[in-house]
């Protein structure tokens, strides 16, 4: 499903490159489970940005289906993203002033689905991830764990092949983020979702199908 090639990325600060990644192979098929773990800043989430097409490698290929994701224009890649993946963070970044249905709409009506769609393909995925109780709250009205429960909802309301999670349980206590980590991975068995986690949650990268870990730039 998605494939990397030699992935490199550096930035230059001052006159000096800083080499973040330095040449990174990884296959991901449909329905694979993957932990990827490391120190903090050793590039976990730069690596997620570019698997999900939020960020160019400085060198390689990214391709998704054969499909050399960099290589489209701005609005098919925007259309790519939005339909075919979707990302969790470690903060939700809900929108406040809408309640749990609204926020897990919102990449159904950027599709220009009908509102009413948009509404139904909400519902959905919010009672998979057990909030159907919870449609009408706002975010402020919702704990850590049903807040974050409605990003997941938000992320997969487009039914998309791969799901990209960077440190899902990083802001959660212990029996919330084990919760959260129990559902990423029934999704994954259940509906066969590819699912790549960035996770410093040992439990949970033990879990998952493959664990790898970014060393000087490099998978092992």
């Amino acid at each position: 499903m998605l494939t990397l090639e030699n992935i490199h990325k550096y930035f230059t600060h001052l006159g000096n490159v800083i080499r973040i990644l330095k040449g990174i192979d990884l296959v991901v098929n449909a329905g694979d489970s993957v932990a990827i773990m490391g120190a903090s800043g050793v590039g976990k989430s730069t690596l997620l940005n570019i698997m999900g097409s939020l960020d160019p490698p400085t060198e390689g290929v990214v391709k998704f289906k054969d499909r050399n994701v960099y290589e489209m224009d701005a609005g098919a890649l925007a259309s790519f993203r939005n339909a075919e993946i979707g990302f969790v963070f470690q903060f939700h970044h809900l929108l406040p002033e809408f309640n749990a249905l609204e926020n897990a709409m919102m990449p159904a009506l950027i599709a220009r689905y009908s509102k009413k769609r948009a509404s139904e393909m909400a519902r959905e995925v919010l009672e998979k991830v057990g909030l159907e109780k919870r449609l009408n709250h706002r975010a402020g009205e919702l704990s850590g764990g049903e807040q974050q429960r409605v990003a997941i909802a938000r992320a997969l309301v487009m039914h998309p092949k791969l799901l990209l999670a960077d440190e899902p349980t990083g802001n959660l206590d212990w029996s919330t983020g084990q919760g959260v980590a129990d559902l990423l991975l029934r999704l994954n068995r259940d509906e066969s979702i590819a699912m790549v986690i960035a996770t410093h949650n040992e439990r949970l990268a033990k879990k998952m199908s493959t664990r790898m870990e970014i060393v000087d730039g490099l998978i092992r």
